[in-house]
């Protein structure tokens, strides 16, 4: 089991995100992450998450935002990772150069058309919501297989969400023929989707599936 954090700083209209380029190695590489990292022995999340945004940046937030807590089983095919979320809107310090990879100011209607994790495309539109979450995002060897989430209003109302990703077709099932049209928009939102080596990915949600025709 690993304890971690994740903050998405922000300035207004942009949001602070690292590319993970520089690592070897790096289970995350090409991808593009908001800041944190592992908890330090008696750390609470919130002394963990200004450490690492300061230790991955230069930046000392000021009282950051918790926003929710995703548990990844299993993710990286070693632990399950149980990590918490953050929003932080002020901060002091000048950015420096991250070992763990390069850093950008981005645009946050250009956030969702970065490399991410399908999970992230899900999860960050809830972190800028009124409502607080806590999920279950299921990977399988870094395919995304699907989540369960909670959502906490500021009214009290608590409200669910799950999507699990089919791909097994049982013996004698009915196997649906498909168009080029099919691979125009996402099968699960409607949203805009691109095509990534005989993948459609979902710009909105994330979703993602074989292309229909490889």
């Amino acid at each position: 089991m690993k304890l971690a954090t994740l903050c998405y700083v922000q300035r207004p209209g942009q949001t602070l995100m690292l590319h993970r380029v520089k690592r070897a190695n790096d289970y995350h590489e090409g991808k593009w992450n908001g800041l944190g990292g592992k908890f330090e022995p008696g750390e609470s999340p919130e002394e963990c998450v200004v450490r690492e945004v300061q230790e991955e940046s230069g930046l000392v937030c000021i009282d950051p935002t918790l926003r929710g807590q995703i548990t990844f089983p299993n993710f990286d095919g070693e632990a399950d990772w149980y990590v918490w979320l953050f929003l932080a809107q002020h901060w002091t310090g000048q950015l420096h150069d991250s070992l763990e990879g390069r850093l950008a100011w981005v645009d946050n209607d250009r956030l969702l058309e970065l490399n991410l994790w399908p999970g992230d495309r899900l999860f960050i539109p809830w972190l800028f919501g009124e409502r607080y979450f806590s999920a279950k995002f299921l990977y399988k060897e870094g395919d995304f297989q699907g989540y369960e989430a909670t959502f906490y209003s500021p009214g009290g109302r608590i409200e669910h969400e799950s999507y699990e990703h089919q791909t097994d077709v049982a013996e004698g099932a009915f196997v649906p023929v498909y168009e080029p049209v099919d691979d125009t928009f996402c099968w699960l939102c409607g949203g805009a989707v691109s095509k990534r080596q005989c993948k459609i990915i979902c710009t909105q949600c994330g979703f993602t599936r074989d292309c229909s025709d490889p």
